[in-house]
């Protein structure tokens, strides 16, 4: 068979959370992308094609494509030593996200009714309940819920890895000026998602070299947060 694109996607083997910014390298096209924050991916492959996944702090996966619908990688992460510290009970942002579908699987269900095609007897057609759930009014307020829910994960992840402990351990601001550079410098989830510890440190000494001129200027609001026009 010729070549064509395989999708796929990565998973932590202990975890089984999926893994994002892997890098996966079809060996013997000499072919590499990086996959997504979902874990998903798709490259170019042949019958008898070697794919290999690896990302820093994991045991890389291999594996010998032989026409499979969809790729599934595990990976699994290094043990790492690190010094002793005190256990804080504080849930992580996949906990507390898994647990807002726990607590709210209706509106998960309505936000995404599954396939509008059903298949019967008569063949392929519309399933009136899986459109009538997504368009209707309920529907559209699932879809709100569980995109505040997404955002909120996306802001917990960030506050998680770009916190006020690493910022103050790096350059030692604090006090107000610590809450201001926390502000002003929060970076976005889509770099927080594929930054390393030592990429995560190297952007807090940058962005501390243009914040220690002016300090304590608070940041205007963002425009776009201030959501003047709410989307139906």
């Amino acid at each position: 068979m010729g070549q064509h694109e395989v999708e796929g996607i990565v998973f932590d083997k202990d975890t089984k959370q999926r893994v994002g910014r892997v890098l996966i390298t079809n060996k013997t096209l000499q072919q590499k992308i990086f996959n997504n924050s979902r874990g998903e991916f798709s490259i170019a492959a042949r019958d008898g094609d070697f794919l290999i996944a690896s990302k820093e702090n994991y045991v890389s996966d291999s594996i010998r494509y032989n026409g499979e619908k969809i790729l599934i990688l595990y990976l699994k992460r290094l043990s790492i030593l690190i010094d002793p510290v005190t256990v804080i009970g504080r849930k992580t942002p996949d906990q507390i996200l898994n647990q807002r579908k726990i607590d709210y699987a209706k509106a998960y269900r309505l936000a995404d009714p599954g396939s509008l095609i059903s298949v019967g007897d008569n063949g392929a057609g519309l399933s009136i309940g899986a459109v009538y759930n997504y368009f209707s009014k309920e529907g559209k307020n699932a879809r709100r819920l569980t995109q505040y829910f997404q955002k909120e994960y996306e802001s917990n992840v960030i506050d998680a890895r770009f916190s006020k402990e690493l910022v103050r351990s790096t350059v030692g601001v604090e006090g107000e000026a610590l809450d201001n550079f926390m502000v002003r410098y929060r970076p976005t989830y889509e770099f927080v998602m594929s930054a390393n510890h030592y990429q995560m440190v190297n952007y807090i000494k940058t962005k501390y070299e243009f914040f220690k001129f002016v300090p304590y200027i608070k940041p205007l609001p963002d425009l776009k947060e201030l959501n003047f026009f709410p989307k139906e």
